[in-house]
């Protein structure tokens, strides 16, 4: 008989507690727990929300032709990647994709039932696999890169596909794209790329698995992070057009669809590349102040090779993220995420999110300063 689902709690939910500690000092709560994006979008994508004239009908689920027209410039500009129009589709935000990604895919493969991901990495590719009544299956990093000679026989005759993250979230960590896609092809294992942090690469330029060739591979891009769109829910995936074919014929029927002036505003959002570059000054900026304040107190908190995330060990006075977390709250009045929410091989770890303005980010460096030590 099968048993019914219980939800966990969602991981942001748990720090409460935390929150009230670091909303008690002068000048209230610093969040840095999630990364949602506090900078402004460009005044002419928010315009273009309400003068498209597209509310009127229904948007296809594959995106409008200006819509993957913009975001395939984007990646030929970006990356030197030139796609067919029928190789990339639109999705509702990244995460609704990632969350779908392995249900909808167990319906071509059925004989397939594990979801491979990163043992340290975002909580959905996991519930993505749950959701769908698969099995996930963490693969071990070293040094930050996907283990996958680790990877036991077994699982991998069983995998019906390989999430990667780079730059990862949490660990701000780059991945070796080519030799991803070049396993699963090995394989027979599709590699699903999430890279919506490559526009925030700081080691080296940006970087897409589909520099490796489209076969077998698909990429995920968002717009959330890249243009501060988070609140529209706008992103694409593509690559492979077999595997990018039925997962828009599948969605077209779940009703799956980016809303019409949404993709009015990100494809004007995909056409310029100045904000993003303005963007990535801010996020550089305050990567260093916070890894400068935080070392100053004896914490290994380092600019990542990507991503706009400090992944700060625990000090060795603490045991876990958890207790590194109230500390910093107590201290700093600032809200970060202990690492067992990434997985328990995080759990030695705190994530910080450098999404709040310059200025409060600087009162939290001041505050930590009157501080001798964790």
């Amino acid at each position: 008989m099968r048993q019914g689902f219980t939800p966990p709690p969602y991981p942001y939910d748990r720090l409460s507690a935390i929150k009230e500690l670091a909303s008690a000092l002068p000048g209230g709560l610093v969040d840095c727990s999630i990364g949602t994006p506090c900078d402004a979008p460009m005044q002419e994508i928010i315009a273009a929300l309400s003068t498209s004239g597209s509310e009127r009908g229904y948007p296809t689920s594959a995106g409008s032709d200006g819509f993957r027209q913009s975001a395939g410039g984007w990646m030929e500009r970006r990356f030197g990647v030139a796609l067919a129009q029928e190789q990339i589709a639109a999705c509702v935000g990244t995460k609704e994709f990632v969350a779908s990604t392995a249900q909808f895919l167990s319906l071509r493969s059925p004989d397939k039932d594990v979801v491979l991901y990163p043992e340290i990495s975002y909580p959905t590719y996991a519930m993505g696999a749950t959701l769908a009544g698969l099995e996930s299956y963490p693969v071990p990093l070293n040094n930050g890169r996907l283990d996958l000679e680790s990877i036991p026989e077994a699982i991998a005759e069983r995998a019906l596909l390989l999430w990667s993250n780079s730059p990862s979230n949490p660990t701000g960590s780059l991945d070796d794209l080519e030799a991803t896609a070049r396993w699963g092809r090995s394989q027979s294992i599709p590699v699903f790329s999430d890279e919506c942090y490559c526009e925030f690469t700081w080691d080296g330029p940006p970087r897409t698995i589909l520099e490796s060739g489209c076969d077998g591979v698909v990429a995920v891009h968002s717009l959330s992070k890249r243009s501060n769109l988070a609140g529209v829910r706008a992103g694409v995936y593509a690559g492979d057009g077999e595997i990018v074919s039925f997962l828009r014929n599948v969605r077209q029927h779940a009703g799956l669809m980016v809303a019409g002036p949404v993709q009015a505003a990100g494809a004007m959002a995909f056409d310029d590349d100045e904000h993003v570059m303005a963007q990535r000054v801010r996020y550089q900026e305050r990567l260093v102040i916070m890894a400068a304040a935080l070392g100053a107190l004896g914490a290994q908190a380092i600019v990542p090779q990507g991503s706009f995330y400090l992944w700060i060990p625990v000090p060795a006075s603490m045991g876990d993220g958890w207790e590194f977390a109230r500390s910093l709250a107590e201290k700093g009045g600032i809200l970060v995420t202990p690492g067992d929410l990434y997985g328990p091989a995080g759990s030695k770890h705190v994530r910080l999110a450098v999404v709040q303005p310059t200025e409060r980010l600087e009162l939290v460096a001041q505050r930590l300063a009157s501080s001798q030590e964790f």
